[in-house]
Order: C-alpha cells, then sequence, then structure tokens
C-alpha cells in the first residue's frame, strides 16, 4: 500500500480519523475523545487522543505511517501560530510522519466540504463554534477565540441564564423551564441551579447538550428561545462577515458553507439569522462528514480526486452522522 490518506477532525466532542485510498474507498477508521488543545486541560491529553484516533484508523486500514501519501488534520484548536507549530510539530514525531502533515482549524475543514476550491466562508456549529475565510488567492481569516461565546454551549448556557433569571422574577415565564427540568431531572429551577453550581455538581459541558431543547422550543414559539437562538446566530453571521472582508470577498457572491450537529437541526431559524448577516454569501450544505474535509485537503496535495459518493456513504455508515 501507499500513497493512502490520513483525514482526521478533532473537536471538543470527539476526534474521528479514517485512512482512505485515493480513489474514495475507507479502509480503516478510529474514534478518540477530545482533540482541542484548548479545551483539555492542557495539550498533552488532546494530543494524545488526536494520535490515539489516527493509530487506531492506521490499525484498522492494517497500513503504516510509511504508507500515507498525505495527511491533513482539521482540529479545533488549531488558532493561533503557536498552535500549528505544536501541532505540526508533535503529530509528525509522535504518528512518525514521513512528510510534514497539513494542519487547518476545524472551519477550514468545513470550509472543504462545501467548496471544491477551498474558497468562500464557513460556519461550523458544534459544541462550540468555528469560523474562517479563505479567497482564491489563499487568504485565510479566523480568530483563535472570537470574543463571544457561541455554538451549542452558548445556547445552553443562555437558556439556563434565562430559566434562573425567571426564578428570581428578573425575567418572564418560558417553555424552557419544563424541558430543562425534564432533562436533569430537577423538581424546580433552584434544584437545577444546585445541580450545577454545587461542588462536584454537573459539568459545564451539560449546558452545550441543551441546545437541542432551545431548537425546539424556539421552533414553536417561544420568545425566549427564539430571542437565544436570534443572538448566538446573528454573533455567527457577523463573525461570517467579518471573515468575507479580511479575505477580500464582499462586493462579489461568494460560497456561505453552513454544517456542525447544530444547523441540521429541523428549525431553520437558526440558520436564516445567520445568512441574513451575511447577504452575499450564498448557502452551502454540505453532506460529508466533517472528517471528509480532512481527507479532501490530503488529496488536494497529492491532485487525487477521491469519489465523494464513496466518500459520503462509507463515513456515514461508519459514524452515522456527526451531531
Amino acid at each position: 500500500m501507499s500513497a493512502l490518506l490520513l483525514g482526521v477532525d478533532g473537536g471538543n466532542t470527539k476526534t474521528v480519523a479514517v485512512v482512505v485510498e485515493p480513489g474514495g474507498t475507507v479502509l480503516g477508521s478510529g474514534r478518540a475523545g477530545c482533540g482541542d488543545i484548548h479545551n483539555a486541560g492542557s495539550p498533552e491529553p488532546a494530543l494524545v487522543e488526536v494520535v490515539r484516533a489516527a493509530t487506531a484508523a492506521l490499525d484498522a486500514a492494517g497500513a503504516t505511517p510509511a504508507d500515507l501519501g498525505a495527511a491533513a488534520f482539521s482540529l479545533a484548536g488549531a488558532d493561533w501560530p503557536e498552535d500549528f507549530e505544536r501541532l505540526r510539530r508533535e503529530l509528525m514525531a509522535r504518528l512518525d510522519l514521513r512528510d510534514v502533515p497539513e494542519i487547518v482549524n476545524d472551519a477550514i475543514g468545513g470550509l472543504r466540504c462545501g467548496s471544491e476550491e477551498l474558497v468562500g466562508v464557513s460556519v461550523v456549529i458544534g459544541t462550540y463554534a468555528a469560523v474562517a475565510g479563505r479567497s482564491a488567492d489563499g487568504t485565510v481569516f479566523h480568530l483563535g477565540f472570537w470574543p463571544e461565546k457561541t455554538g451549542a454551549f452558548a445556547l445552553g448556557s443562555l437558556a439556563l441564564a434565562a430559566v434562573w433569571r425567571h426564578m428570581l422574577g428578573l425575567g418572564p415565564e418560558t417553555s424552557l423551564l419544563p424541558r430543562a427540568l425534564e432533562r436533569w431531572d430537577c423538581a424546580d429551577a433552584q434544584e437545577l441551579l444546585y445541580a450545577f453550581t454545587r461542588i462536584d455538581g454537573l459539568d459545564e459541558a451539560e449546558r452545550g447538550r441543551f441546545a437541542d431543547a432551545v431548537l425546539d422550543e424556539a421552533e414553536t414559539g417561544d420568545g425566549v428561545a427564539i430571542s437565544i437562538v436570534e443572538t448566538v446566530a446573528a454573533r455567527m453571521g457577523d463573525y461570517a462577515r467579518v471573515c468575507a472582508d479580511r479575505t477580500g470577498q464582499l462586493g462579489a457572491p461568494f460560497p456561505l458553507v453552513l454544517c456542525g450537529g447544530v444547523l441540521r437541526h429541523r428549525s431553520a431559524l437558526l440558520r436564516d439569522v445567520v445568512r441574513s448577516r451575511v447577504p452575499a454569501g450564498r448557502p452551502v450544505y454540505p453532506d460529508l462528514d466533517p472528517v471528509a474535509g480532512a481527507v479532501l485537503i490530503a488529496a488536494d496535495r497529492l491532485g487525487a480526486r477521491p469519489d465523494l459518493g464513496e466518500l459520503r456513504s462509507q463515513l456515514s455508515g461508519a459514524w452515522g452522522g456527526r451531531a
């Protein structure tokens, strides 16, 4: 075996790796935990998880690093220049890669899922969110950390704050309250607050797992939920417009790639608000698993063109899509 492709998508919830033939046949896959060097407590555990996923994929494929023609890592936490330097150095050494791998922010991996030319702006909304722009001349813009909370975590955090503001008589009634009490098996809002704030209470990550309920209640017309979704979506749309501006793409139509588990919710409100803030963006909703973006970036390095239908069906079968 030679000239195989290794693609790795590292997020806060999980890290997925696949080894793929240049034609698109998936030979092996691996899965591990949080691969974000900023959110795993320290870089070391995140690096361990990324390597674990990649090694599992190679083992499942019966391949070694010497069989790879190219490797690409689309990673949450690939934010600042020193992050890229660390990730290149550590992953090359720990995986014994012959060639320097492609390391991109996960928003760039998302962009490649919806843009063959790797041009446009992407908005990836999962546990958190990533937004990036890339122009035809290769100019890239994304920030290490956007100024405001984003993604599922922001939706859930704002929803719980609204529940507790109502408890204190400071905010309106909301159907988010019974949803939250049911989700965490609490009798009332105060017990819910205690569950989150006591020593050894619920993990902060639980907030992000309430995003689906926020989108559900917005869809049914709850005013508080609608306001929360509009707030978070407007942030994402504004950041997307900044990315388009900083990469010289404003003033003409460009692909606006919208992906991530949160954006796949049946409610159109989040998507519609994002789009309204980026009027020049032509929305693209890729149906590829995010790890495909990393695979395609690796393939681009070799000039290979994997069969997208093959890649789509095999990755969907392996992971059932990505929430």
